[in-house]
């Protein structure tokens, strides 16, 4: 995996102009940028997105052409504020909300996809270029695979964070740095003859997957957002496993590279384990400790089912039109 951190991307709108041009100087030569740009009415999903996985990539590794200062810059905290209400607005006009998180859990218990899916079409029908745009989607969480949730460690007690750190434990190679989740999707980014680099699709991918990982940004940032967080990180250790097993099989069919199914077929067997763990000694532990926050852990497994489908849906639509799922590169790229 190569670069410690990028240049920013082009930006998608005005959001995306406004955060860029601000960050481009040090924070004491600039005001910060206008949030006046956000409260003028609804942005383009993909303005706001990509403003503010960028805005929360300062709290990562950062860009190299942005002054360090900026993460905890009162300007930029003020802006990003505005980006994350306009996210949070937006799922929660689209899911249902509850109360019963044992309930929702259930909910996601499959033994397969559904034909419609992400995981089933490309199992029956995807190509391997196909395969390969997934790759680039899932690159912008999977190299940095795990981090968001380290953030909640320190906001749970008890069993939960016990539970909770061995979990992180095996996303992060149990001490290896050759076997962390992320090095092993970097692996698969090489062998599928993709730019292996840390944000390389930045650029390219449109709003649905930064959704996805802006998701888990948020509810790592905010404390008032833990339950969130960990029902999201519930969400993906519950499907994980059955999902990836049938990547596993898409992979095969395809014969693709040893590299590509052997992260997949890792998560299989992990997750199935992992499963069990966030279930019973994380969920089960913080709601004993915390039951105000069942209708947080329901949100975060909520919102994380309907982020998923619209990348599903953006994708497969894509293809079923003969087109790449990927945005054009920027002029000059």
């Amino acid at each position: 995996m190569s670069a410690v951190s990028v240049p920013l991307p082009s930006a998608r709108g005005p959001a995306g102009e406004a955060l860029f041009d601000a960050l481009r100087r040090s924070p004491e030569a600039s005001p910060g940028p206008d949030v006046r740009v956000v409260e003028r009415g609804a942005l383009d999903p993909e303005d706001l997105h990509s403003a503010l996985y960028c805005a929360y990539e300062l709290h990562y590794r950062g860009f190299t052409d942005v002054d360090d200062a900026w993460e905890w810059a009162p300007a930029l905290l003020a802006f990003r504020h505005h980006l994350e209400q306009a996210f949070l607005e937006d799922l929660r006009a689209h899911v249902p909300g509850g109360r019963d998180a044992d309930a929702a859990l259930a909910a996601l218990t499959y033994v397969s996809p559904s034909p419609g899916g992400l995981g089933g079409h490309l199992r029956a029908e995807g190509t391997w270029e196909q395969m390969r745009e997934t790759f680039a989607h899932r690159s912008l969480y999977h190299l940095k695979e795990a981090d968001p949730h380290a953030w909640v460690i320190p906001r749970l007690q008890g069993n939960a964070k016990a539970a909770m750190v061995a979990v992180e434990f095996d996303e992060f190679g149990g001490g290896r740095g050759d076997r962390m989740h992320a090095q092993l999707f970097a692996d698969l980014m090489a062998a599928a003859g993709l730019d292996d680099g840390y944000l390389a699709y930045l650029d390219r991918v449109p709003a649905e997957p930064l959704a996805i990982v802006n998701f888990m940004s948020m509810c790592g940032l905010h404390r008032s957002l833990r339950g969130a967080l960990v029902g999201h990180f519930a969400d993906v250790e519950t499907t994980s496993s059955p999902g990836s097993r049938t990547m596993v099989e898409a992979l095969q069919r395809m014969s693709a590279p040893d590299a590509c199914v052997h992260f997949y077929a890792e998560h299989v067997e992990a997750d199935a384990v992992h499963e069990q763990i966030v279930r019973h000694d994380v969920v089960g532990d913080l709601l004993a400790r915390e039951p105000h926050l069942e209708p947080d852990v329901v949100f975060g497994i909520e919102a994380t089912e309907l982020l998923e489908q619209r990348l599903a849906d953006r994708l497969i639509g894509s293809w079923r039109r003969a087109e790449s799922s990927l945005l054009p590169a920027p002029v000059g790229v």
